[in-house]
C-alpha cells in the first residue's frame, strides 16, 4: 500500500518511464536506475531535494547531463540552482495529478507490484492519448 512511483517525463510532461519502489525506500535509491537507459548528453535533469546527492549529481555530469537539483538545507556546500528552470518541474507534479484522476491508480487496489505497474502503464497511455 505504500508503493512509490518514480517517473521520468519529457519537456511537455508526458511520461517516459516509471519505476516502483517500496514506501520505505528513499528517492535517491532508484534515481540512477531510472535514468540509466536515457542519453543525458546536454539534457536538463530537474528533480526535487529528495534526489540531492553528490554521487548522483557527479554521475549525471559524467553522462553529460545538467543537474537542476536544489541542495538540502543541511548541505555543507550548497550548489547554485537556476530557479527559473527549476519551476518547470511542475510538469512532473502535473503528471501525477493526471494519473490520480484515474481511480484505479489513486486507490491502488492491486496488492502485487506487477499488477500495479500495469495500472501505471495503462494510466500513462491514457495521459499520452488525451
Amino acid at each position: 500500500m505504500t508503493t512509490k512511483v518514480h517517473a521520468v517525463t519529457d519537456g511537455l510532461g508526458n511520461p517516459l518511464r516509471f519505476l516502483l519502489s517500496s514506501g520505505n525506500c528513499n528517492d535517491i535509491c532508484v534515481a540512477q536506475a531510472l535514468l540509466e537507459p536515457f542519453d543525458l548528453n546536454g539534457k536538463l535533469i530537474l528533480a526535487d531535494k529528495g534526489y540531492d546527492s553528490d554521487k548522483f549529481v557527479r554521475w549525471l555530469e559524467e553522462r553529460g547531463g545538467i543537474a537542476v537539483i536544489p541542495s538540502r538545507i543541511i548541505a555543507k556546500h550548497p550548489r547554485k540552482t537556476d530557479w527559473h528552470t527549476y519551476k518547470e518541474r511542475h510538469l512532473v507534479e502535473n503528471l501525477f495529478l493526471k494519473l490520480k484522476n484515474k481511480r484505479r491508480f489513486a486507490t491502488r487496489y492491486e496488492k502485487k507490484a506487477l499488477y500495479f505497474h500495469a495500472v501505471v502503464c495503462l494510466a500513462s497511455i491514457l495521459v499520452w492519448l488525451l
